[in-house]
């Protein structure tokens, strides 16, 4: 059984890595914010439609990192090799396939999805070159999986602070023009995103040939292509989520002024939820190990203790943002009327943060007993009712923007009643990977 301590020293390196990550999105938003209304919005369509591709790889990574912390637990380390390797090698096919796909179709699926001539026109021009990111965001997924799966979760925080710090300087010098480069706007901000996940994947492919035992971990050779491995590991991952793109989209009807709302609050809601996915992922890890190492006993009583770390620091961050609602937005923008218009979203956020807080550890714990088949119907449940719901508040009724983002209440709620009910009814203790 796991210590607090224990769980902790897991769970920082990862919060670290996450924080540092999130400057990126904080970065882009604020200094776009700046730029233009335009702008921002076509900043959160591009890179929300990103990231609806890119969870198609992180799905998979977070199906290789159970399979991974599995092995660890069990000892059976030179396992470990042959999963990361066939991951790599899949995910850089997927990535090739991917962008094909994206540069000849995102044009018209965008161009239904957004209805304002500009956003759409600068939407494209962002895409054009992000997606060049995938070659590289892929196989970072990977190095992560594998760090999180072996518990040696410290080079994370490095990781990310290398390419939190390239994409910051980047960010400054091709949207606003400075250093000598020319001033790219938009665009801008799509290059210094996808150098900054490229120098991140030369981070990671520095530190584990310095750091890492080859032989231990079997990576030493490179293994004959197992498609019965690799069915396994995309059994387990499953995961594809929809609900930030349905929100956005939905949003975006509503106007400039509503998504540019809309892109703020959710950047500060990202940020504030970094302690509760490093939690949450430790979670996923730690009982993937607990049950290899043959503590399945242990499960439960190791989620609650989680929950409750996670609780109490979101009980902290909520509080900071009810009491210096407008601080956190000034980070932003500096449009006095924006910044008013804002609060009430910031609000509703809070609510919700606090019941994400559990309901994502108790959910991210069903799936690290390798039970994701279980977690994706959870997940499909809780995702038609939030689609259904954010349909009818953005559709039909057009509600103001911190309406609509009492989604986030419901889904999470959803999601915590699911994912109790099935971790105390259905028999998830012998599941095999």
């Amino acid at each position: 059984m796991y210590t607090n301590k224990e769980i902790w020293n897991v769970s920082y390196p990862i919060f670290l890595g996450l924080l540092a990550q999130n400057i990126i999105n904080v970065t882009d938003t604020a200094f776009l914010g700046r730029v233009g209304e335009v702008e921002l919005g076509a900043s959160a369509m591009g890179g929300l439609f990103y990231i609806c591709v890119f969870t198609i790889a992180f799905g998979f990574s977070t199906g290789s990192q159970i399979m991974i912390a599995r092995r660890n637990g069990e000892g059976r380390f030179r396992d470990v090799g042959p999963v990361m390797m066939q991951g790599c090698a899949f995910l850089l096919i997927l990535a090739v396939g991917l962008f094909g796909l994206t540069h000849a179709a995102a044009p018209s699926l965008i161009r239904l999805l957004i209805s304002s001539d500009a956003i759409f026109d600068a939407t494209k021009e962002f895409l054009n070159w992000r997606i060049f990111g995938f070659f590289f965001a892929f196989v970072n997924v990977m190095f992560r999986a594998l760090y999180i799966g072996i518990t040696r979760t410290k080079v994370l925080t490095l990781n990310a602070i290398v390419m939190a710090m390239v994409n910051v300087v980047l960010d400054y010098a091709l949207i606003f023009g400075h250093f000598g480069l020319p001033a790219l706007g938009l665009k801008g901000a799509a290059i210094a995103s996808v150098i900054a996940e490229a120098s991140s994947l030369v981070f990671f492919l520095l530190y584990t040939w310095a750091r890492i035992d080859f032989r231990k971990y079997g990576l030493n050779h490179w293994p004959r292509f197992d498609f019965t491995l690799l069915g396994r590991i995309l059994s387990i991952s499953c995961f594809t989520m929809v609900q930030y793109f349905v929100f956005f989209v939905a949003v975006e009807r509503l106007g400039q002024r509503q998504l540019a709302i809309a892109n703020i609050v959710r950047s500060i809601y990202v940020v504030m939820l970094i302690p509760v996915q490093s939690l949450s992922t430790t979670a996923n890890s730690l009982v993937s190990n607990l049950i290899g190492a043959g503590g399945v006993s242990h499960v439960m009583q190791l989620m609650g203790r989680i929950a409750r770390m996670s609780f109490i620091i979101m009980v902290v961050c909520v509080a900071v943002l009810v009491v210096f609602p407008q601080a956190m937005l000034s980070v932003y923008t500096n449009e006095e009327a924006l910044l008013i218009e804002s609060v009430p979203s910031l609000y509703v956020i809070g609510g919700a943060m606090l019941i994400a807080s559990v309901a994502n550890i108790y959910f991210n714990g069903i799936s690290g007993t390798g039970n994701t088949q279980a977690a994706l119907i959870l997940e499909t449940v809780t995702l038609v009712i939030y689609t259904s719901y954010i349909f009818w508040i953005g559709y039909i009724v057009k509600a103001p923007v911190s309406v609509c983002f009492s989604t986030e209440v419901i889904y999470y709620a959803l999601l915590l009643i699911c994912s109790v009910i099935y971790l105390k009814k259905a028999k998830w203790q012998n599941k095999k990977i």
